[in-house]
């Protein structure tokens, strides 16, 4: 592996090649410099050559190869091995413009259009677990024959895909079965059950939340959610989607002739001795029928709340509010932030044998012990505020409502938690504060509202720094100012820059932020008297409520996460 020079030497050495070569000019040279510091050295001294005209990519890149003593190629599509690139992910290849050429004795030959990144050079050299020798490519030629790969890969070939995953990869424990002769001989074939089996069993590997199947005019696009991030999976052909959706509808137990109407369904499965629930959803689109599986992993659900992500002195006070005998604990956030989540870890926390936990949910998602949990089925009339009714009744002590839809739900869950009952449940808001005007606009009366209220919880999740390959950077002065914003400072940030663990994102899994929100008796007042939302909030951080915002950039600082994945999902 060649070790790079100097930036400073190789700047110059750079343009004295090209000047040497007749290409560049001295006076071009130094307005090209020039340039580089009005722009605080965050472009390469070659970039500026192409982009001011001075000279071409290919005529920069060979330059380059002479100054760090590296070969200098014109790439054709016989020079790349398509099973060497493959040892490489796609998405880092794509990012920083990389293509692996072939392998001899262990050294792999890499085209690369920077060669003087040799940060670059020894993550493929950890990703691969081989020498690296590099080859100086422009960037142009790396795109075009990386194009050429891309269009070739998704050729599909469902044997090849799926041929270490057999046709029991799963236990399913209940199905019901339409017979529709032609669609479920389709559906039944061998590889199209190993290749659903293997789309439920790498995205359950991958820790994907859903699984997407989306026809196209060409293809069917199979994306997976992970980290809250949409990857694209596969691209098999267009003529495999009526046997594939066909085969997930019979595993769910949904119609297989009907494609006009959306569907719901679930598949309970085993995977590895793990109860695995699959909630299907089918949508008709333009090009047939969109599948979306849910991916409910219950060998997740003895989570606790020390691994969520709460800071010491968050912990400590939520904690304290679920020790209440009575009240209204509320948990807020979007669709996919971790809410039910959050509620079952507070149910796991707050359960005993000397107390009657119950719970009234749509669907269940997690079976938990010593805990009656109640399924809600308004197809038949059995609603939220129907079951919480006749709950009532049941001498609970502790109910969890999975999600406040309406004003009948909201006003039984309040008087429940006025007459002795430890009530929680989730409301779909921005932040804390606003849950309070949002059981106002559902029906409920403030004053009703003051007093029953004992805590809101807001939340979102964000995305970890990749732990194997994080780094250190200095802040920029955009994250200084941030930080400021946050009351804080930091000598140092971190990043991943992106390896084969985190295919090329930087980042690995994901942990909450959270904004805990407890009136006190001005709050209390306030609510009562129907203050503005402004206000209430003005009175909630007299209360030293940490915000959504201040949380994330806290776990920024402590090198959980980034800055710009705080900006993401939070709002300053």
């Amino acid at each position: 592996m060649t070790a790079a020079a100097t930036p400073t030497r190789n700047r110059r050495h750079l343009g004295q090649i090209l000047l040497a070569r007749g290409i560049l000019t001295q006076e071009q040279i130094d307005r090209a410099i020039e340039e580089q510091k009005q722009r605080d050295h965050r472009q390469l001294l070659g970039e500026l050559f192409i982009e001011l005209g001075y000279a071409t990519e290919d005529q920069v890149v060979e330059a380059l190869a002479e100054a760090y003593g590296v070969p200098y190629a014109k790439l054709t599509p016989r020079l790349a091995d398509p099973k060497i690139i493959d040892l490489v992910p796609r998405e880092f290849l794509e990012k920083h413009s990389v293509l692996p050429l072939f392998k001899v004795n262990g050294v792999l030959t890499v085209a690369m259009s920077e060669p003087s990144n040799v940060f670059l050079v020894e993550e493929l050299g950890r990703m691969t677990t081989c020498q690296v020798q590099v080859v100086a490519v422009s960037n142009a030629d790396i795109q075009a024959i990386l194009g050429q790969y891309i269009k070739a890969a998704n050729v599909f070939v469902i044997d090849d895909i799926i041929e270490d995953v057999s046709t029991d990869t799963f236990e399913l424990i209940e199905t019901k079965v339409d017979d529709i002769t032609n669609l479920e001989g389709m559906a039944g074939d061998s590889p199209v059950i190993k290749l659903v089996n293997f789309l439920v069993y790498s995205a359950v590997k991958e820790g994907a939340s859903d699984i997407h199947i989306e026809p196209d005019d060409s293809c069917l696009r199979i994306r997976n959610r992970v980290d809250g991030v949409l990857y694209e999976k596969l691209t098999p052909p267009h003529q495999l989607m009526a046997p594939v959706v066909s085969r997930i509808k019979i595993m769910a137990g949904l119609d297989i002739a009907e494609r006009r109407l959306p569907q719901d369904g679930g598949i309970h499965v085993l995977m590895e001795g793990r109860p695995i629930d699959l909630r299907v959803s089918t949508l008709p689109n333009m090009y047939g029928e969109k599948v979306v599986i849910r991916i409910i992993d219950n060998s997740k659900a003895m989570i606790n709340l020390e691994t969520l992500g709460f800071s010491i002195d968050m912990l400590k006070a939520f904690r304290a509010q679920l020790a209440h005998p009575h009240g209204l604990v509320l948990v807020t956030g979007p669709t996919g932030s971790g809410k039910s989540t959050t509620l079952y870890a507070a149910l796991q926390e707050i359960n005993s044998p000397q107390r009657n936990v119950c719970t009234v949910e749509d669907p269940i998602e997690y079976n938990l012990k010593r805990v009656n949990q109640f399924q809600v089925n308004e197809k038949i009339g059995l609603k939220f505020a129907t079951v919480l009714r006749a709950l009532l009744r049941q001498d609970p002590d502790v109910i969890m409502v999975g999600e406040v839809r309406d004003e009948d739900t909201a006003r039984t869950a309040v008087q429940a938690a006025l007459t002795g009952h430890m009530v929680l449940t989730t409301l779909h808001t921005n932040d804390a504060v606003s849950a309070v005007t949002r059981l106002h606009n559902i029906g409920v009366e403030s004053y009703l509202i003051a007093a029953a209220v004992d805590a809101v919880l807001a939340q979102r999740l964000i995305r970890k720094i990749c732990p194997h390959c994080k780094v250190a950077a200095k802040p920029t002065p955009g994250q200084k100012l941030a930080l400021d914003k946050a009351g804080l400072t930091a000598e140092v940030l971190h990043k991943g820059e992106g390896c084969a663990k985190c295919h090329g994102t930087g980042y690995l899994g994901r942990i909450g932020i959270y904004e805990l929100f407890i009136p006190d008796d001005a709050v209390r007042q306030g609510i009562s008297d129907e203050l503005p939302l402004q206000e209430l909030r003005k009175l909630a951080m007299n209360c030293a409520m940490t915000t959504l915002f201040a949380d994330g950039m806290a776990k920024a600082k402590s090198g959980i996460t980034t800055i710009e994945e705080v900006h993401r999902v939070s709002a300053a």
